[in-house]
């Protein structure tokens, strides 16, 4: 089975950068063909995509995070970053990583990461 691990959440005053990670194990020598992406949840609001980076590269991010994040990924280490700069209060919530094999139909999901943004 496919499991997601995030890491690298925490708290940071508005202006300041973190750094996600996500690192897949159960992949096997599959982990280049899964879309991978990051999502979010802030109490009363319903989960947004933030970003997704294709096996091929390709890259797309929600508007509100547009100019500020950026994701990544390295295969060898079978792992999806997000680099998030000049934080803001809004974007405190709860981080999950996904994947989703090219191949296939199976979604998978991390367990999530923490993100405050305070002063």
């Amino acid at each position: 089975q496919v499991q997601l691990v995030e890491s690298g959440g925490g708290l940071a005053q508005p202006g300041e950068s973190l750094r996600l990670s996500c690192t897949a194990s159960g992949t096997g020598n599959y982990f280049s063909m899964f879309v991978m992406g990051w999502y979010r949840q802030a109490p009363g609001k319903q989960r947004e995509l933030v970003a997704v980076i294709l096996s091929g590269g390709i890259r797309d991010y929600g508007e509100e995070v547009k100019g500020r994040f950026t994701i990544s990924r390295d295969n060898a280490k079978k792992t999806v970053y997000l680099q998030m700069n000049n934080l803001k209060p809004e974007d405190t919530a709860i981080y999950y990583c996904q994947g989703r094999y090219t191949k296939g139909a199976d979604v998978y999901w991390g367990q999530g990461t923490q993100v405050t943004v305070m002063s």
